[in-house]
């Protein structure tokens, strides 16, 4: 792992290939992914990154998009080498703390957890089971010895998320202090992937870590040009309409949510916000 240039890995061809951060943020390192029953299991992220450098690397970085759970995890591991901490600290501390997001935390307290939000599977019927967080790999959202994994292990609410998105809307300043750079929100949003096909859904191009709206269309026709976000597995999402001054948050705890980047629920919801009537899909 290189501090300035991000990670090279081996090809199935065992060429050396060399993997820049920004691809690592925008999906196009061609990395591969841990079988799922794996892919949260290791207790730090410094024990996740040595089982990506083991797995071919699928095609060219830069040539083609493909999302990858595991570019974003190896992308929190650069963040501990560099600074010396682990990611969830990093986090805390340059971010949850100077944005008063108190109910921000990759570990619960016991507190905490008699207000975590229940998890549930849609069945074939419409009825809703309650479902476990896949993400925690049986463990429990009090327990450290697991990962804070960059991909998806975060708790928060709608509060705190709300300081988070207001911070992005003013350019990085919250409070009168600045906590992001005006440099690194504008580089958030800036398309980085060129003419690629990417996803989840068209009109997109995708900026560092945020997918960002080329030309709003469908679901995301009531976002501005130039809108950025990005949807969770679980159905949340937060966007970003640097145009409007307006932030899109939904918070949805249900594990079997089909791209829900491409859902009605979101369609109308940011139609709504927007004033807009939504098209019929």
């Amino acid at each position: 792992m290189d501090k300035g240039r991000g990670v090279v890995l081996r090809s199935p061809q065992c060429q050396l290939i060399t993997i820049s951060v920004e691809q690592l943020l925008n999906h196009t390192s061609g990395m591969s992914e841990l079988p799922a029953a794996e892919a949260y299991t290791s207790p730090t992220l410094a024990l996740a990154a040595e089982k990506y450098a083991k797995l071919p690397v699928l095609f060219e970085p830069g040539t083609k998009w493909q999302y990858s759970q595991t570019s974003i995890n190896t992308a929190a591991r650069i963040i501990e080498v560099v600074s010396g901490k682990s990611f969830d600290v990093f986090v805390d501390e340059r971010l949850c703390k100077p944005l008063g997001m108190r109910d921000t935390a990759f570990y619960l307290s016991e507190a905490q957890m008699t207000r975590l939000a229940k998890s549930y599977t849609k069945e074939p019927d419409g009825n809703l089971k309650e479902s476990p967080i896949r993400l925690l790999s049986g463990k429990k959202p009090t327990d450290r010895d697991r990962m804070p994994a960059g991909n998806g292990g975060l708790f928060s609410t709608i509060q705190d998320y709300a300081f988070f998105c207001q911070m992005l809307l003013n350019e990085g300043k919250w409070n009168g202090q600045q906590i992001l750079s005006e440099k690194s929100v504008k580089r958030l949003q800036t398309p980085t992937t060129g003419d690629l096909k990417t996803g989840f859904t068209p009109g997109n191009c995708w900026g560092v870590g945020c997918c960002v709206v080329r030309e709003p269309q469908g679901v995301s026709q009531a976002l501005s040009a130039g809108s950025f976000g990005h949807g969770g597995a679980y159905g949340t999402h937060a966007w970003i309409d640097p145009v409007r001054k307006r932030g899109y948050l939904i918070m949805v705890q249900r594990a079997n949510f089909p791209n829900a980047d491409d859902s009605d629920l979101r369609k109308v919801f940011q139609s709504l916000a927007t004033g807009m009537k939504a098209d019929k899909q």
